[in-house]
């Protein structure tokens, strides 16, 4: 398939300024630059749909230009409804390295170049920024975008300086982009669009030139409604470990996450977040609905993502630890202790010493310690097998299963 044909097969293509997709498959300059705040210390699986998109350009040979927004990270993309809190400077810098190292593992390139907006704004002065890049723009055109009409229309919360001048650095971005490295064409979410906008007013304005600017879809659970991202309070990161915030899932999670999504959602995301090609995924999808108890779909998702985001030794890990938990078959008593401690890389971990109670709450599987007490009443929770109904001092290298599919191991 030509690029324009993967982007509209696998479902990349929302508002653009590109009038004819099948441009882009001939456009003479080929690179382009994507960005994202470090708002966290690490990317969700909605930031991870863009990322595909991008790396889809980067096989139909484009040159990516991948941005963490350092500058912008500081004050915050505003929000729809309310303000954003300000983050400190070092969770900032902190933030930065821990995506970095996540874009450049799903962006698989050697061509890669990773740029910081901190770069070229550290040294901007305020007077400079307004002469310049201020007076290239009306108020008309920012009060007219579609989220500052929500924060200071009836019942908004109101937006801050700050925040309402968000649009202009990042149009100021795309600018600097094109005058340094010649980039004339942004990727982006379908809600940033906008803001990529002003980086086409600015070029055009400021050197008389032409960029453009691409958007994808975000990415919707078509059976909740809900989207896939962090301010969803749903989130599903792509940091298999704490990196201090606490944001991360386990890539057991992350593989059961895709495992479990409804023969209504597979079909459209196994386009969206997996490297295999067209005939590939209709073939799967073929023998899917052939047979759609065995969940064939389900299995290469969960396979195929997983293998984008941790690798394919980690893919084939989990793939076949999932089997040995979930089979009938197994007799949990009679793992090893080695056994056990190699499931631990792939599983939420506590150490010895722990009471099974604070376990549960402390590590997702019970909600509280009420529910906790609650699940071991109803003979819910085994460990090794064996059920467990008292609360007890958690002192051997153990299984604890909670219901069906949540696993906790007991480790020194």
């Amino acid at each position: 398939m030509k690029l324009s044909e993967e982007l509209i097969y696998r479902g990349f293509r929302a508002e653009t300024t590109i009038e004819n997709p099948e441009d882009l498959d001939s456009r003479e300059s080929k690179k382009f630059y994507w960005g994202a705040d470090p708002s966290a210390d690490s990317l969700t699986i909605g930031n991870l749909a863009a990322l595909m998109m991008c790396a889809c350009f980067v096989r139909h040979g484009y040159e990516p230009y991948l941005l963490v927004g350092g500058a912008t990270g500081q004050i915050g993309d505003p929000k729809e409804n309310s303000e954003r809190e300000l983050k400190p400077l070092d969770e900032v810098e902190h933030n930065k390295k821990c995506i970095k190292e996540q874009i450049e593992r799903v962006v698989n390139s050697d061509k890669v170049t990773m740029l910081d907006n901190f770069d070229w704004f550290r040294e901007m002065k305020y007077l400079d920024f307004l002469r310049e890049v201020g007076k290239a723009f009306s108020m008309t055109q920012l009060l007219d975008r579609q989220f500052v009409q929500n924060r200071i229309g009836e019942g908004g919360s109101g937006i801050s300086y700050a925040e309402f001048s968000y649009t202009l650095i990042q149009g100021y971005d795309f600018l600097h982009l094109y005058r340094e490295h010649g980039i004339d064409l942004q990727l982006c979410g379908a809600d940033q669009y906008g803001n990529c906008t002003s980086g086409i007013h600015l070029i055009k304005r400021l050197e008389n030139g032409v960029a453009d600017v691409w958007s994808t879809p975000l990415v919707i659970d078509p059976v909740t409604g809900r989207k896939f991202g962090k301010s969803e309070g749903n989130a599903i990161w792509l940091a298999s470990s704490d990196n201090g915030s606490g944001n991360y899932t386990s890539i057991f999670d992350f593989y059961q996450f895709w495992l479990n999504q409804s023969d209504e959602a597979v079909e459209y995301l196994i386009k969206i977040y997996t490297l295999y090609d067209r005939e590939t995924i209709e073939d799967i999808l073929k023998q899917h609905k052939a047979a759609p108890e065995k969940r064939i779909a389900q299995r290469a998702l969960a396979r195929g993502v997983t293998e984008v985001v941790h690798g394919r030794e980690s893919a084939e890990a989990i793939e076949n630890l999932t089997t040995l938990l979930f089979s009938r078959d197994t007799n949990f008593a009679e793992f090893s202790e080695d056994e056990i401690l190699e499931f631990s890389k792939y599983l939420p971990t506590i150490g010895k010493g722990a009471m099974l109670i604070d376990a549960l709450a402390e590590n997702g599987l019970a909600d509280s310690k009420k529910k906790a007490r609650e699940f071991l009443a109803q003979g819910a929770i085994t460990i090794n097998g064996t059920k467990v109904n008292d609360d007890i001092e958690l002192k051997q290298t153990a299984i604890i299963k909670k219901g069906k599919n949540k696993f906790l191991i007991i480790k020194a």
